[in-house]
Order: structure tokens, then C-alpha cells, then sequence
């Protein structure tokens, strides 16, 4: 149960609802149970014969039951499920709150489709805990109080049965079929996690597959975990039915017991004949309070399968973020004690590595971008030149050395305050699957539409826009499918024109534009950047050449470090590298 602790919290503050969810669901069966009771009374006082008049009470009841139990469901249905759909939005941000903290750099081991399958899958499974696993429980035992109580007022033998055969179709029917069942909840959460993560490969990588004609090698794959999941439900099936089976004896049991114990009473004349069917369907129909409760062990094994493995994903999250707030520091105030030094991005004897057996990507790396500079970082592909961004944004951390701005340790700092300071444009942007307006406001929300189109002529793009057909309100499709590979990095750029941050970098970023929207943007973003550092990460040495200050790296380590001229009368590894382009 300490894995669903924390889900249960979410539904505490919901408790008036919770509440009078179970109160509806009470009251639904006790209508059920009442025009059953009533329905019975009627037909045997009926066949007696008597006046009319004498029966228009019990017409009566029975309308009012069978019209307030489908009432009563209806708001039942209404009140539980919102209760439901409340706690699993407070899931779902608690468990995106949780994973913001950790990527990329903890979630690199993670396949999309498994954390998909948690964030989606995992998550939707928790609407079983209140609905099919809590509730239950809790209304059979109001069931059991009220119509308990009402057979007491009759004779306390029918409580007795009544309470018996509760207790073991709601206790012992459940341990037996959790027993039957074990381990079924847990195959059926692994088995679907593990279709949704070759699903997606297989989405993703169609093209390649179909290049190299794998598609049926991965097809063979989703047949064998569908396959699996296949066998978990078809298990859970023959569960599911054995319940019913010894939930419907049960019943039928408890309803037999009762008549024979009624009829001992006519006998003795203790007991007027017309109540023994009222009485032996009543309780027949209030085991509709215990019809989900064999199958409760299914659903408590699968939410505790799914709860745990979005908590693994939670628990990480907050561990990061305490420990952020354990030691950061207020940035402004840091800045202003050391101002007395030149604000610079320094990087001190860091050494990093992405896996703890790999080799490390970067060898005790140091140097300093002084802020307002524009700096280019050049080298071979694996020289650690991405890296150096990786760290600065605190994607990762570094193995050992340290990391300022303004003379302030970044790791006292929140992540959040290090990349307000930074506009980045990758090779690969990420848009999202909206419109161009709405792509550009995720650098800043409160934009004008003036300050949006001025960041997209600056980034060469705003003419393109306008040819779509609702201009900046046209979807850009998936992963901005709609725009050309140009037009996706202008948008991209424009982003981060937009956000106007302190710090710009560039990381290959202009990879994909044609020669002369190239040139013109680069010339654009030294205009725009005057007075702001712009950080530069790139293969193509003809925009290297405009900046301030060229490091070149080499195996994790700077090989070289000065302007464009410089470095080509060293005749070294820059001057390779700009023979070689």
C-alpha cells in the first residue's frame, strides 16, 4: 500500500465528494434492494386479493424505488468519476513535475515508449483505485449497516446470514481469487508497456525498417508482446468469470439460507408468509454491493505495479529538486558579491563522462566566454563541443570540476534561473504539433503580436509564414512536418530571438539553410548580439571566422583558443580544419 500512498493523498482533499460518491452508491443499491422487497411484497399481497386501496402504498414504493435508483446511479456515475478524473489531473502533474527535473540526463536509459506507457498508461490504470478498489469496500459495509439493521428489526438471524455471507464473498471470495490471480495485474502492466515501446520504435523508425526491410523482424516483436498481453487478459478472464460464478452462488446461498430460516418462522407462526419473498430478494439484491469485490485483488495488484513505477520516475524528481533547493542561492545577490570580478561563463577543470563505462567525453576542460563576448567552440564531431552546452544548461552534471556565471557556482543555482539566462537553437529543434504562434510563445508567453513578427523577420521567416494558409495561426504538424527542414530552423531561431536572453548559443544551428538566408541571418544574429554573448558550436568555420574567439576542440580538451587570423598562422588543427571545409 505505500506505493498508492501518495495517490491516495491526491484524493483526500476530495473527501466531501468521496464522500458523497459513496453515499449515492449506497443509496443506489438500497433503492435496488428496496424495489426488489417491494416488488415481492406487492405480488404477494396481491395474490391475497385485497382492495386496492391497501395497495397503493406499495405501488407507490415501488415507483419510488425504481425511479430514485436510476437516479441515484446517475449522480453516483456523475460525482465518482469526477472524483476520478480530478485526482488523475493532479497525477498527471505530479508525475510531469517529477520528470521535468531528470531529463534528459537521467532519463537517458528510459525508452520513449516505456515512459510514455508510464505517463499515459501507468497513469490512466489509477482511475481503478478509487472507482473499483476503494469504494467497494467501503459501500458494502454501508449496505451491510443499513439493510443489516432492517433485518434485525425482524429477527436478528437474518443479520446473522446477511453478515455471514458479506463476509465471505467480500473477504474470502477476494483472497481466494488473489490467490488464483497472483501476478497477473503485474505481467498485464509489463506486457502493455512493453507493446507501447515497440509500437512507438516502430513508428519512429518506419523509414529505416522499410529501407532495410526489418518491418516484419519488428512486426514479429509486437505480435509476441501483444501476444503476452493477450494471455494476461485471457488469464484475468477466466478469473473474472470464476468470480462471478462463486459470487452468484454466494448469493443465491445467502438468499436460501434466508428463505429456509423464514420458512421455519411461518411455521411457527413467527413470521407473516406475505414478507418471506420481500425478504429473501432483498437480500439477494443487495449483493450488487459486493458484484466488483472478487476482482478488486486484479485491479489493487495492477495499480500498485503502475503506482510504483511512476513513483521510481517521482521519487528521483524530488530527490533532485531538494537537493537544488538545499543548495541554491539567491543569484542576484551572489552576482553582486563578486562583482568586483569580470562577469564571465567559466568553466573549471571539468571533466564529464555520459556513462560511468564510457570514456569521458570531456578532460579536465577550462576556460573562460567573458559576458558581451561571441565565441565560436569548433572541432571534429565527438570532440565534447555539445557537451560543453549540456552541462552549461544543467542537462547533466559534470563528474568533477566546477561551472560559474558572474563568478556564481551554477549548481547553487535552480536549473530554472540557469536557463532564463539562455536562449538555445539546436540542430534538431523541437516544435510542437501547433500552430506558428503558438510554437514561438513557449520562449515568451506575454509576447505581443508585434514582438512575434519582429522575432520572425529577424530570423528570416515571417514572409514564409504569410504564405500558410492562417498565417501565425496555422498548425505546423507533428514535429513541424508541415515546414521545410529551413523554415523549422528559422522558426527555432526566432524562438530564441524572442525569449531574448543574455546569453545565445547556436548549436549548429544554422545546419539547413541554403547559403544566402545563411549569411543573412548570420549577419542578422552579430547585429542583434552586441552587447550579449553569443556562444557558437559549429562545423562550418565561414561563421567561426566573424566571431571574437574561436576554441577549438579536440578529444574533450581545447587545442587551440584565439581569433580566426591567429589560429591560421598557427598552422594546426584550425587551420586543418578550415583547409578541410
Amino acid at each position: 500500500m505505500k506505493n498508492l500512498g501518495w495517490i491516495i493523498k491526491e484524493i483526500i482533499p476530495f473527501w466531501p465528494r468521496v464522500c458523497l460518491a459513496l453515499l449515492l452508491s449506497a443509496l443506489t443499491i438500497t433503492s435496488h434492494v428496496g424495489l426488489m422487497a417491494t416488488s415481492s411484497y406487492l405480488l404477494a399481497r396481491a395474490a391475497l386479493h385485497p382492495p386496492l386501496m391497501d395497495l397503493m402504498v406499495t405501488i407507490v414504493g415501488v415507483r419510488f424505488f425504481g425511479i430514485s435508483r436510476a437516479v441515484f446511479r446517475y449522480f453516483e456515475r456523475l460525482v465518482s468519476h469526477d472524483v476520478t478524473f480530478r485526482v488523475l489531473s493532479r497525477i498527471r502533474v505530479i508525475v510531469y513535475e517529477g520528470i521535468e527535473p531528470l531529463l534528459p540526463a537521467y532519463l537517458k536509459d528510459l525508452r520513449k515508449g516505456d515512459l510514455l506507457s508510464r505517463i499515459v498508461g501507468d497513469v490512466e490504470v489509477q482511475q481503478n483505485l478509487f472507482l473499483r478498489v476503494l469504494a467497494p469496500p467501503l459501500v458494502a459495509v454501508l449496505v451491510l449497516i443499513g439493510y443489516g439493521g432492517f433485518l434485525a428489526h425482524i429477527d436478528l438471524g437474518f443479520t446473522y446470514i446477511l453478515a455471514a455471507v458479506f463476509l465471505t464473498a467480500g473477504v474470502a471470495l477476494p483472497f481466494l481469487i488473489r490467490i488464483i490471480g497472483q501476478g497477473i495485474g503485474q505481467r498485464k502492466v509489463q506486457a502493455k508497456a512493453k507493446m507501447h515501446t515497440f509500437v512507438l520504435d516502430m513508428l519512429q523508425g518506419m523509414p529505416e525498417m522499410l529501407a532495410f526491410g526489418q518491418t516484419q523482424a519488428m512486426v514479429r516483436k509486437i505480435r509476441e508482446a501483444q501476444n503476452d498481453l493477450s494471455q494476461s487478459d485471457r488469464k484475468m478472464a477466466r478469473v473474472t468469470g470464476i468470480s462471478n460464478a462463486l459470487m452468484g452462488m454466494s448469493a443465491n446461498l445467502g438468499m436460501l439460507a434466508v428463505l429456509v430460516l423464514g420458512i421455519l418462522f411461518v411455521e411457527k407462526e413467527q413470521l407473516d408468509g406475505i414478507l418471506l419473498g420481500m425478504l429473501a430478494l432483498g437480500v439477494l439484491s443487495s449483493f450488487e454491493a459486493l458484484s466488483t469485490m472478487p476482482v478488486i485483488p486484479h485491479y489493487y495488484e495492477e495499480s500498485i505495479v503502475a503506482g510504483q513505477r511512476l513513483k521510481n520516475l517521482v521519487d528521483e524528481g524530488q530527490k533532485l529538486l531538494e537537493q537544488e533547493t538545499h543548495e541554491r542561492i539567491d543569484y542576484k545577490q551572489a552576482a553582486k558579491a563578486h562583482s568586483v570580478h569580470s562577469p564571465v561563463i567559466e568553466f573549471r577543470n571539468v571533466s564529464f563522462r555520459y556513462h560511468a563505462d564510457e570514456p569521458q567525453v570531456l578532460h579536465n576542460l577550462s576556460f573562460k566566454i567573458p559576458i558581451g563576448s561571441r565565441v565560436a567552440i569548433v572541432g571534429p564531431s565527438g570532440a565534447g563541443k555539445s557537451s560543453v552546452v549540456n552541462l552549461l544548461l544543467r542537462f547533466w552534471e559534470p563528474d568533477s570540476g566546477e561551472i560559474y556565471i558572474d563568478g556564481v557556482n551554477i549548481k547553487e543555482l535552480s536549473s530554472q534561473e540557469v536557463r532564463a539566462r539562455m536562449g538555445v537553437v539546436t540542430q534538431t529543434p523541437h516544435l510542437f504539433h501547433a500552430t506558428v504562434k503558438e510554437n514561438l510563445l513557449l520562449a515568451k508567453p506575454e509576447a505581443t503580436d508585434e514582438e512575434i513578427q519582429e522575432a520572425a523577420r529577424r530570423a528570416k521567416i515571417h514572409e514564409s509564414v504569410h504564405t500558410l494558409p492562417q498565417g501565425y495561426d496555422s498548425l505546423i504538424g507533428e514535429e513541424g512536418m508541415k515546414l521545410s527542414g529551413g523554415q523549422q530552423q528559422r522558426l527555432a531561431i526566432a524562438r530564441a530571438l524572442l525569449k531574448d536572453a543574455p546569453i545565445l548559443i547556436l548549436d549548429e544551428a544554422t545546419t539547413g539553410l541554403d547559403p544566402v538566408t545563411e549569411q543573412e541571418l548570420r549577419k542578422e544574429i552579430l547585429a542583434l548580439m552586441k552587447g550579449k554573448t553569443l556562444i557558437v558550436i559549429t562545423h562550418q568555420l565561414e561563421l567561426a571566422k566573424d566571431m571574437d574567439e574561436i576554441l577549438v576542440f579536440k578529444q574533450g580538451s581545447i587545442s587551440e583558443r584565439g581569433n580566426h587570423d591567429d589560429l591560421l598562422r598557427l598552422d594546426r588543427d584550425y587551420k586543418h580544419l578550415w583547409t578541410d571545409s
